[in-house]
């Protein structure tokens, strides 16, 4: 997957990362994996599928549930790319 440099998409990272955390590219990383998981297309989907995620982070810090547990959930690794490795 290549990365996605749209302006409106970064700043939904930036916001989830902040909410989180941890580090853009960790927050990049973990929404690109759920939209890997999800098969979206288009900028468009991408941009939904990081508001739901971001969504949903706000909703469990609200009710005081650790969204790192989603995280970790969305960090699992797809059946056709298990073996595949990747750096940092």
């Amino acid at each position: 997957m290549y990365p996605i440099n749209d302006r409106e998409y970064l700043k939904i990272c930036a916001e989830i990362a902040q909410l989180m955390s941890i580090s853009l590219s960790s927050a990049k990383k973990k929404v690109e994996m759920h939209i890997s998981k999800i098969g979206a297309k288009t900028l468009e989907d991408k941009r939904l599928a990081a508001k739901e995620i971001f969504m949903s982070c706000q909703k469990n810090e609200s009710e005081g549930i650790k969204s790192g547990r989603i995280f970790d959930d969305l960090m699992q690794s797809l059946a056709n790319e298990d073996q595949f490795l990747t750096e940092d």
